[in-house]
């Protein structure tokens, strides 16, 4: 009897090390995810500002955003090799290092120029949080739990862009521009020493496998010869490097092919129709809302004539609505089909970019708010779900994997969706100054790229319907919760 006592008494001490190890690093990563995408969408509502102080042109302000998510696409999967070799926790851990330095770096910029290149750093560090929290998660949360604890995180994402607009708006009215980037100093030296109080484990493979240099420089070459030549389209400079960039994706996707180690198996997206189709439709819906933020702020600002804080106010509503319905629908997606519940989201987004796509210099901020609702329960509703269907396609031996490809289409997306705003405004706009005289300028391109996300999110809709059911193990795993 004292055996089975002792015994008991054993398993339970494993049990609570094992659940206080998994909340600690959830409150980890949850805390990374909340302040890193503060940090980064709160610039947002301080771009008038900042462009006004610094006298920095619409095409190089344009960049602001651009810079991040290019530094953040191209150093995704080299960063999540890395973790695997040498630790999650520790790349995890330099990333937000990285990630105050480079937001003290801006803080104390007197140029455009000197904030893009650190703009740039900060997207590195982005690459290392998000290309490494996921994979943290999947290493302690029980894979039963994996959709509520995919949830949780997606609704500290959404609530750190809930926050940005209003703090950003705030700080950039009350103290200026720069506090946007001091503010967020403090936390992340708080959450370093957490980690290192509560997280002993680094999270990494039991053997290290070789870096692949040659995929990640080729990687790198198609990232940067496609954003910098859609800045550049319609000239012949820019359609060479789109070429280019279209090339070195053709040669990394052969090279990954062929390669013992690679950065990512390829062969995953055509041994799983639920995995390729649950990317391609991330890729779409990320693309089509990345610059809404962005466009509506300058809108709202420019156009509606609205203090930062009242435009913050307004923005906020969108990230809201997204993190109330993300934990909902981490729930839904360890119950039933991701299928059916990312493609309402999807069909829920639409219907947000339809409303959006009626506003004009009389729109009632009513209106707006109504339509940034419509986004943000559609994007809660479809984006836990789809993970959930990506990470449940991949044997348990590859989820590190499906993490990076998750992220992955998730930045891509974004990049080629900001990307594009960036060619209309190099196009329509160029390197003049914004003011009341290029208000018709700036509406344009903002009814150009809305039409544009809507497009995105109507195929989305339709890849989404399509993707296949889930395979029978995620199924049986559902069916016994």
């Amino acid at each position: 009897m004292s055996k089975l006592s002792a015994s008991n008494s054993a398993s339970s001490s494993e049990h609570s090390s094992a659940s206080s190890t998994t909340s600690a690093a959830l409150i980890a990563v949850c805390a990374g995810y909340l302040i890193a995408p503060m940090g980064m969408a709160s610039v947002n509502v301080a771009i008038p500002a900042l462009a006004d102080d610094l006298q920095a042109s619409a095409a190089k302000v344009a960049w602001l955003p651009t810079l991040y998510i290019l530094a953040n696409v191209a150093l995704l999967l080299p960063f999540g090799k890395l973790a695997d070799n040498y630790g999650r926790k520790r790349i995890y851990a330099m990333g937000l290092a990285l990630n105050a330095l480079a937001a003290g770096m801006c803080a104390v910029a007197s140029n455009i120029d000197w904030i893009l290149l650190w703009r740039f750093v900060q997207g590195a560090s982005g690459a290392m949080i998000f290309g490494t929290g996921i994979a943290i998660i999947t290493s302690v949360a029980p894979s039963h739990k994996r959709g509520s604890a995919l949830g949780i995180v997606a609704a500290c994402v959404y609530i750190g862009l809930t926050l940005a607009p209003a703090v950003g708006g705030w700080l950039t009215e009350f103290l200026g521009w720069r506090a946007v980037f001091y503010f967020q100093i403090p936390f992340v030296f708080a959450l370093l020493v957490f980690i290192k109080l509560k997280l002993p484990a680094e999270y990494k493979n039991d053997e290290h496998s070789r870096f692949d240099y040659l995929g990640a420089c080729i990687f790198v070459m198609f990232a940067c010869s496609l954003v910098y030549g859609l800045s550049k389209l319609p000239s012949i400079l820019g359609v060479m490097l789109l070429l280019t960039s279209f090339v070195c994706l053709t040669v990394f996707v052969l090279h990954q092919s062929r390669d013992k180690h690679p950065l990512i198996r390829v062969q995953m997206f055509k041994e799983s129709r639920v995995f390729s189709l649950s990317l391609s439709t991330s890729f779409l819906m990320y693309a089509s809302n990345f610059a809404i933020i962005f466009l509506l702020s300058l809108f709202l600002q420019y156009i509606q004539g609205l203090s930062p804080a009242k435009a913050g106010q307004i923005l906020l509503l969108q990230a809201l609505c997204m993190a109330v319905m993300a934990p909902i629908a981490g729930r839904l997606s360890d119950r039933f089909e991701a299928r059916i519940i990312a493609s309402l989201g999807c069909a829920l987004v639409a219907f947000g970019f339809v409303l959006l796509n009626q506003i004009d210099t009389q729109t009632k901020l009513s209106f707006i708010g109504v339509a940034l609702c419509a986004l943000g329960l559609g994007f809660g509703l479809f984006s836990t779900p789809n993970n959930s269907a990506i990470m449940g396609a991949v044997s348990e031996a590859e989820v590190g994997v499906a993490s990076a490809s998750m992220n992955l289409s998730r930045t891509i997306g974004n990049l080629v969706g900001m990307s594009l705003v960036n060619l209309m405004m190099q196009i329509l706009i160029g390197e003049n100054t914004f003011g009341p005289e290029q208000n018709p300028a700036l509406m344009l391109t903002i009814s150009i790229a809305l039409k544009v996300s809507l497009s995105f999110v109507l195929l989305a809709c339709i890849l989404s319907a399509l993707r296949g059911k889930e395979n029978a193990q995620t199924k049986h795993r559902k069916h016994l919760q």
